[in-house]
Protein backbone atom coordinates (compact mmCIF):
# COMPACT_ATOMS: atom_id res chain seq x y z
CA UNK A 1 0.00 0.00 0.00
CA UNK A 2 1.48 3.46 -1.42
CA UNK A 3 1.02 6.03 1.73
CA UNK A 4 3.31 8.58 1.21
CA UNK A 5 3.09 11.47 -1.52
CA UNK A 6 5.63 14.51 -1.83
CA UNK A 7 4.84 17.75 -2.79
CA UNK A 8 7.02 19.89 -3.98
CA UNK A 9 6.35 23.69 -2.45
CA UNK A 10 9.83 25.91 -2.17
CA UNK A 11 9.37 27.47 -5.54
CA UNK A 12 8.93 30.95 -5.65
CA UNK A 13 5.88 31.43 -7.88
CA UNK A 14 7.27 33.39 -10.49
CA UNK A 15 4.08 33.00 -13.06
CA UNK A 16 1.95 34.00 -10.08
CA UNK A 17 3.59 37.52 -10.05
CA UNK A 18 2.56 39.65 -8.40
CA UNK A 19 0.01 37.62 -6.31
CA UNK A 20 2.77 35.61 -5.34
CA UNK A 21 5.24 38.55 -3.96
CA UNK A 22 4.43 37.84 -0.56
CA UNK A 23 2.12 34.91 0.03
CA UNK A 24 3.13 31.29 -1.16
CA UNK A 25 1.33 30.45 -4.71
CA UNK A 26 0.41 27.68 -3.05
CA UNK A 27 -1.96 29.92 -0.71
CA UNK A 28 -3.80 31.48 -3.73
CA UNK A 29 -7.19 30.88 -3.19
CA UNK A 30 -9.75 28.88 -5.48
CA UNK A 31 -13.13 29.84 -4.24
CA UNK A 32 -12.77 29.41 -0.31
CA UNK A 33 -9.68 27.04 0.37
CA UNK A 34 -5.86 27.68 -0.95
CA UNK A 35 -4.43 25.44 -4.44
CA UNK A 36 -2.45 23.29 -1.38
CA UNK A 37 -5.75 22.52 0.22
CA UNK A 38 -6.75 20.70 -3.02
CA UNK A 39 -4.17 19.05 -4.14
CA UNK A 40 -3.62 17.49 -0.32
CA UNK A 41 -7.19 16.07 -0.41
CA UNK A 42 -6.85 14.91 -3.57
CA UNK A 43 -3.92 12.29 -1.98
CA UNK A 44 -5.93 11.44 1.13
CA UNK A 45 -8.93 10.46 -1.04
CA UNK A 46 -6.25 8.60 -2.89
CA UNK A 47 -5.03 6.34 0.34
CA UNK A 48 -2.08 8.36 1.18
CA UNK A 49 -1.77 8.92 4.70
CA UNK A 50 1.92 10.81 4.87
CA UNK A 51 2.11 14.40 2.84
CA UNK A 52 5.81 15.42 2.55
CA UNK A 53 5.83 19.34 2.08
CA UNK A 54 9.14 19.94 -0.03
CA UNK A 55 9.55 23.61 1.40
CA UNK A 56 11.27 26.94 2.33
CA UNK A 57 12.03 29.71 4.63
CA UNK A 58 9.57 31.90 3.09
CA UNK A 59 6.82 29.35 3.00
CA UNK A 60 5.54 29.28 6.82
CA UNK A 61 2.20 29.89 5.46
CA UNK A 62 1.48 26.92 4.16
CA UNK A 63 2.73 25.04 6.74
CA UNK A 64 0.86 27.21 9.31
CA UNK A 65 -2.07 26.24 7.27
CA UNK A 66 -2.37 22.57 7.78
CA UNK A 67 -1.30 23.25 11.50
CA UNK A 68 -3.43 23.41 14.85
CA UNK A 69 -4.57 27.21 15.36
CA UNK A 70 -5.22 26.62 19.42
CA UNK A 71 -6.08 30.42 19.62
CA UNK A 72 -8.56 30.41 16.31
CA UNK A 73 -10.90 27.08 17.62
CA UNK A 74 -11.28 28.33 20.99
CA UNK A 75 -12.26 31.71 19.97
CA UNK A 76 -14.67 30.03 17.60
CA UNK A 77 -15.92 27.54 20.09
CA UNK A 78 -16.79 30.21 22.57
CA UNK A 79 -18.89 32.24 20.10
CA UNK A 80 -20.67 28.75 19.16
CA UNK A 81 -19.41 29.05 15.44
CA UNK A 82 -19.66 25.00 15.70
CA UNK A 83 -20.09 24.36 11.62
CA UNK A 84 -16.81 26.81 11.05
CA UNK A 85 -14.59 24.94 13.25
CA UNK A 86 -15.52 21.60 12.45
CA UNK A 87 -14.62 22.85 9.13
CA UNK A 88 -11.31 23.73 10.05
CA UNK A 89 -10.58 20.57 11.87
CA UNK A 90 -11.39 18.72 8.92
CA UNK A 91 -8.37 20.35 7.17
CA UNK A 92 -5.99 17.49 7.98
CA UNK A 93 -7.70 14.43 8.79
CA UNK A 94 -6.97 12.72 12.29
CA UNK A 95 -5.22 9.68 10.62
CA UNK A 96 -2.92 12.09 8.34
CA UNK A 97 0.71 13.30 9.05
CA UNK A 98 2.51 17.07 7.57
CA UNK A 99 5.65 16.12 7.26
CA UNK A 100 8.09 19.09 6.14
CA UNK A 101 11.41 19.38 4.90
CA UNK A 102 13.49 22.23 3.52
CA UNK A 103 14.26 22.16 0.05
CA UNK A 104 17.60 25.10 1.22
CA UNK A 105 18.25 26.19 -2.88
CA UNK A 106 16.22 25.55 -6.01
CA UNK A 107 18.35 23.40 -7.85
CA UNK A 108 15.46 22.11 -9.53
CA UNK A 109 12.28 19.93 -9.19
CA UNK A 110 14.55 16.11 -9.17
CA UNK A 111 16.44 18.12 -6.35
CA UNK A 112 12.98 18.81 -4.28
CA UNK A 113 11.61 14.96 -4.68
CA UNK A 114 15.18 13.84 -3.80
CA UNK A 115 15.26 16.35 -0.36
CA UNK A 116 12.32 13.65 0.54
CA UNK A 117 14.94 10.91 0.75
CA UNK A 118 14.94 10.41 4.13
CA UNK A 119 11.34 10.84 5.15
CA UNK A 120 10.29 8.12 2.31
CA UNK A 121 13.64 6.13 2.07
CA UNK A 122 14.94 3.74 -1.10
CA UNK A 123 12.69 0.81 -0.44
CA UNK A 124 9.24 1.89 -0.63
CA UNK A 125 7.02 3.51 -3.53
CA UNK A 126 5.75 7.15 -2.88
CA UNK A 127 3.66 9.71 -5.53
CA UNK A 128 4.63 12.88 -6.67
CA UNK A 129 2.10 16.06 -6.79
CA UNK A 130 3.29 18.84 -8.51
CA UNK A 131 0.57 21.32 -6.17
CA UNK A 132 0.25 23.79 -9.43
CA UNK A 133 -2.15 21.47 -11.03
CA UNK A 134 -5.68 20.93 -9.78
CA UNK A 135 -6.84 17.33 -10.90
CA UNK A 136 -10.47 17.46 -11.16
CA UNK A 137 -12.20 14.20 -10.90
CA UNK A 138 -15.97 14.91 -9.95
CA UNK A 139 -18.11 12.44 -10.90
CA UNK A 140 -15.96 9.72 -10.77
CA UNK A 141 -16.12 6.69 -7.94
CA UNK A 142 -12.49 7.01 -7.67
CA UNK A 143 -10.19 9.74 -8.36
CA UNK A 144 -6.99 9.04 -10.64
CA UNK A 145 -4.24 9.20 -8.07
CA UNK A 146 -6.17 6.24 -6.39
CA UNK A 147 -6.17 4.79 -10.36
CA UNK A 148 -2.39 5.25 -10.75
CA UNK A 149 -1.64 4.41 -7.64
CA UNK A 150 -3.52 1.02 -8.30
CA UNK A 151 -1.55 0.30 -11.52
CA UNK A 152 1.49 0.84 -9.59
CA UNK A 153 0.39 -2.10 -7.32
CA UNK A 154 -0.75 -4.34 -9.94
CA UNK A 155 2.24 -4.00 -12.32
CA UNK A 156 5.39 -2.75 -10.37
CA UNK A 157 6.13 -0.63 -12.87
CA UNK A 158 6.35 3.89 -12.23
CA UNK A 159 3.77 5.49 -13.82
CA UNK A 160 3.42 9.15 -15.34
CA UNK A 161 -0.32 10.51 -15.70
CA UNK A 162 -0.77 11.81 -18.79
CA UNK A 163 -3.81 14.35 -19.96
CA UNK A 164 -4.83 14.55 -23.70
CA UNK A 165 -4.43 17.79 -24.88
CA UNK A 166 -5.40 19.81 -27.95
CA UNK A 167 -3.07 18.65 -30.49
CA UNK A 168 -2.26 22.18 -31.91
CA UNK A 169 -1.23 22.36 -28.62
CA UNK A 170 1.51 20.31 -27.87
CA UNK A 171 4.16 23.00 -28.39
CA UNK A 172 3.56 23.55 -24.61
CA UNK A 173 3.74 20.74 -23.15
CA UNK A 174 5.83 17.75 -22.25
CA UNK A 175 4.35 15.00 -24.50
CA UNK A 176 4.60 11.48 -23.78
CA UNK A 177 5.42 8.71 -26.54
CA UNK A 178 3.91 5.12 -25.98
CA UNK A 179 5.12 4.09 -29.24
CA UNK A 180 1.90 4.39 -31.23
CA UNK A 181 0.02 2.81 -28.59
CA UNK A 182 -2.37 4.81 -27.43
CA UNK A 183 -3.86 4.15 -23.51
CA UNK A 184 -7.44 5.12 -23.10
CA UNK A 185 -9.11 6.84 -20.38
CA UNK A 186 -7.54 4.55 -16.66
CA UNK A 187 -5.03 2.42 -18.73
CA UNK A 188 -1.50 2.66 -18.97
CA UNK A 189 0.76 1.86 -21.38
CA UNK A 190 4.69 1.41 -21.87
CA UNK A 191 6.42 4.41 -21.83
CA UNK A 192 9.06 5.27 -24.71
CA UNK A 193 9.98 8.61 -24.01
CA UNK A 194 8.96 11.88 -23.42
CA UNK A 195 9.41 14.34 -25.54
CA UNK A 196 9.42 18.26 -24.33
CA UNK A 197 7.76 21.11 -26.22
CA UNK A 198 7.70 19.14 -29.82
CA UNK A 199 6.86 21.13 -32.84
CA UNK A 200 3.06 19.89 -33.71
CA UNK A 201 3.90 18.29 -36.86
CA UNK A 202 7.26 16.21 -34.61
CA UNK A 203 4.98 15.52 -31.40
CA UNK A 204 4.41 11.38 -31.19
CA UNK A 205 1.27 11.66 -29.16
CA UNK A 206 -1.17 14.53 -27.52
CA UNK A 207 -0.91 13.00 -23.99
CA UNK A 208 0.88 15.64 -21.79
CA UNK A 209 2.91 14.89 -18.89
CA UNK A 210 0.21 16.39 -16.21
CA UNK A 211 2.67 16.83 -12.67
CA UNK A 212 1.56 13.66 -10.98
CA UNK A 213 3.97 10.40 -10.55
CA UNK A 214 4.43 7.20 -8.70
CA UNK A 215 7.78 6.18 -8.29
CA UNK A 216 9.41 3.39 -6.77
CA UNK A 217 12.06 4.71 -3.68
CA UNK A 218 15.30 3.60 -5.93
CA UNK A 219 14.53 6.89 -8.03
CA UNK A 220 16.48 8.41 -5.01
CA UNK A 221 19.77 6.80 -5.93
CA UNK A 222 19.49 7.83 -9.27
CA UNK A 223 18.13 11.51 -8.74
CA UNK A 224 21.19 11.77 -6.64
CA UNK A 225 23.73 10.86 -9.13
CA UNK A 226 21.77 12.67 -12.16
CA UNK A 227 24.01 15.77 -13.24
CA UNK A 228 22.35 19.35 -13.78
CA UNK A 229 20.13 19.29 -17.04
CA UNK A 230 18.41 22.47 -18.01
CA UNK A 231 18.98 25.65 -16.42
CA UNK A 232 21.64 23.71 -14.55
CA UNK A 233 18.96 21.96 -12.40
CA UNK A 234 18.95 18.51 -11.19
CA UNK A 235 15.63 17.06 -13.72
CA UNK A 236 13.46 14.84 -12.58
CA UNK A 237 12.44 13.65 -16.13
CA UNK A 238 16.38 12.69 -16.62
CA UNK A 239 16.26 10.09 -13.79
CA UNK A 240 12.79 8.97 -14.98
CA UNK A 241 14.19 7.98 -18.39
CA UNK A 242 17.53 6.42 -16.84
CA UNK A 243 14.71 4.35 -14.48
CA UNK A 244 12.50 3.67 -17.71
CA UNK A 245 15.73 2.47 -19.67
CA UNK A 246 16.09 -0.49 -17.06
CA UNK A 247 13.17 -1.61 -15.67
CA UNK A 248 10.09 0.37 -18.01
CA UNK A 249 7.80 3.35 -17.53
CA UNK A 250 3.98 3.72 -17.92
CA UNK A 251 1.92 6.51 -18.63
CA UNK A 252 -1.51 6.34 -17.22
CA UNK A 253 -3.92 8.41 -18.89
CA UNK A 254 -6.30 10.66 -16.68
CA UNK A 255 -9.94 10.44 -16.85
CA UNK A 256 -10.10 13.92 -15.09
CA UNK A 257 -9.72 17.05 -16.18
CA UNK A 258 -6.46 19.51 -14.69
CA UNK A 259 -6.45 23.35 -14.03
CA UNK A 260 -2.75 24.86 -14.39
CA UNK A 261 -3.52 27.13 -11.46
CA UNK A 262 0.07 28.43 -11.93
CA UNK A 263 -1.27 30.54 -14.83
CA UNK A 264 -3.71 33.01 -14.47
CA UNK A 265 -6.18 31.63 -16.67
CA UNK A 266 -6.05 28.09 -15.12
CA UNK A 267 -6.53 29.81 -12.07
CA UNK A 268 -9.36 31.74 -13.17
CA UNK A 269 -11.03 28.40 -15.27
CA UNK A 270 -10.69 26.22 -12.13
CA UNK A 271 -13.03 29.21 -10.20
CA UNK A 272 -15.22 28.86 -12.68
CA UNK A 273 -15.14 25.04 -12.36
CA UNK A 274 -15.17 24.44 -9.07
CA UNK A 275 -17.32 27.78 -7.74
CA UNK A 276 -20.16 26.46 -9.92
CA UNK A 277 -20.92 23.43 -8.08
CA UNK A 278 -19.83 24.25 -4.65
CA UNK A 279 -22.42 23.71 -1.67
CA UNK A 280 -22.51 26.64 -0.28
CA UNK A 281 -21.69 29.02 -3.06
CA UNK A 282 -22.73 27.36 -6.26
CA UNK A 283 -25.66 28.74 -6.49
CA UNK A 284 -24.86 32.18 -5.89
CA UNK A 285 -22.15 31.99 -8.28
CA UNK A 286 -24.05 30.79 -10.60
CA UNK A 287 -26.70 33.79 -10.42
CA UNK A 288 -23.54 36.05 -11.24
CA UNK A 289 -22.20 34.36 -14.02
CA UNK A 290 -25.75 34.27 -15.50
CA UNK A 291 -25.95 38.26 -14.91
CA UNK A 292 -22.67 39.50 -15.97
CA UNK A 293 -22.87 36.93 -19.43
CA UNK A 294 -26.06 39.22 -20.08
CA UNK A 295 -23.96 42.55 -19.69
CA UNK A 296 -21.53 41.44 -22.34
Amino acid sequence: MINKAVLPVAGFGTRCLPASKAIPKEMITIVDRPVIQYVVEEAVAAGIRDIVLVTHGSKGAIENHFDKHFELEASLEAKGKQELLEELRSIVPGDVNIISVRQSEPLGLGHAVLCARPVVGDHEPFAVLLPDVLVDCEGLERNDLAGMLDAFERTQRSQLMVEEVPFDLVYKYGIVDTGGEIPGPGESRPLQGVVEKPAVEAAPSDLAVIGRYVLPGRIFPLLAETPPGAGNEIQLTDAIETLRRAEGVDAWRMRGKTYDCGHQLGYLEAILAYGRRHPRYGQGFRELLARYATEE
